[in-house]
C-alpha cells in the first residue's frame, strides 16, 4: 500500500513539473539562439532563431552600420515582421517608423540636401504643384541597401580609378507604386556604362512602395542614389 502511494505521489510531481515547465515555455516563448549575416561590408545583422528550426526568424532583430549605429530594429515573430519598427540613417538618426499590424508609415522623417536620394516625377510641374516623393518601408538608407547588394563590377571594371569612379542606382517607381526599372550607371572620368539589372529582385516587398504624387494623384518617378564603390566592386551609400 505504501509502495502504491510513492509511486501516486512521484506521478503527482511529474506531472506538476511538466506543467509548470509548460507554463515557463508559454510564458517565456520557445527558445532562440542569436545569428548574424553580413549585409555589407559595413552592416551586420544580429537575429534570433527558433533553436528548433533555425529557418525561423523569432524575437530581436538589429542592423547595425559599423558596429556602432542601429539601422534597423524590431521583433520577428514566426518569421514575419511584428509590431512597430525603428529605421535609422547611418548616423544614428531616426528616418522612419513602420507599424507591421497596420501596414503603414506612422513617421518618416524631412529629407535635407545631405541626403545622397534624388527624385524626379515624370510630368512638368509648375509653382503651385503639390509633391509627395516615393516611400520605401525601411527608410532611405536599410530600405535601399537591397538594391546596392545586387549590383558588382564586373571583372573587366575592376580597374577603375576609385579616385574618379562612382555609381549610380537609378529606380523607375510606377503612379501605383510598383518598381518599373531597375538601373545601375557607372562612371569613372570620361567613362559611362549603364547597367540593365532585373526587377525580378529576390524579396517582393522590394518591387513596393508608396508612389509619388503631384497634387494628390500618384505619378512615375525616378530615385537616384549616388553611390561609392568597395573594394570588392560592391556598392554602398556615397
Amino acid at each position: 500500500m505504501r509502495k502504491l502511494i510513492l509511486t501516486f505521489i512521484s506521478i503527482l510531481y511529474i506531472g506538476c513539473a511538466i506543467a509548470q515547465t509548460k507554463d515557463a515555455t508559454e510564458k517565456t516563448g520557445p527558445e532562440t539562439v542569436v545569428q548574424k549575416h553580413r549585409l555589407t561590408d559595413s552592416v551586420v545583422e544580429r537575429f534570433s532563431v527558433l533553436k528548433s528550426n533555425k529557418g525561423i526568424r523569432q524575437g530581436l532583430y538589429q542592423a547595425l552600420y559599423q558596429k556602432n549605429y542601429a539601422l534597423a530594429s524590431g521583433y520577428y515573430d514566426n518569421n514575419k515582421r511584428a509590431g512597430v519598427w525603428h529605421f535609422f540613417d547611418n548616423r544614428g538618426h531616426l528616418v522612419q517608423n513602420f507599424d507591421y499590424r497596420t501596414n503603414q508609415i506612422t513617421y518618416e522623417a524631412p529629407e535635407d540636401s545631405t541626403s545622397n536620394l534624388q527624385y524626379f516625377v515624370d510630368v512638368k510641374l509648375n509653382d503651385s504643384a503639390k509633391t509627395t516623393k516615393p516611400l520605401k518601408v525601411g527608410g532611405r538608407f536599410f530600405g535601399y541597401l537591397p538594391y546596392l547588394n545586387l549590383f558588382k563590377l564586373p571583372p573587366d571594371l575592376m580597374n577603375l580609378n576609385p579616385n574618379v569612379s562612382f555609381g549610380a542606382v537609378e529606380l523607375l517607381i510606377s503612379p501605383l507604386g510598383r518598381l518599373a526599372s531597375f538601373k545601375v550607371h557607372v562612371y569613372s572620368g570620361s567613362f559611362k556604362k549603364t547597367f540593365n539589372m532585373s526587377i525580378d529582385v529576390p524579396d517582393p516587398a522590394d518591387k513596393i512602395f508608396v508612389p509619388a504624387t503631384v497634387n494628390g494623384e500618384g505619378v512615375s518617378c525616378r530615385v537616384l542614389i549616388k553611390c561609392a564603390f568597395r573594394n570588392d566592386g560592391g556598392l554602398e551609400f556615397y
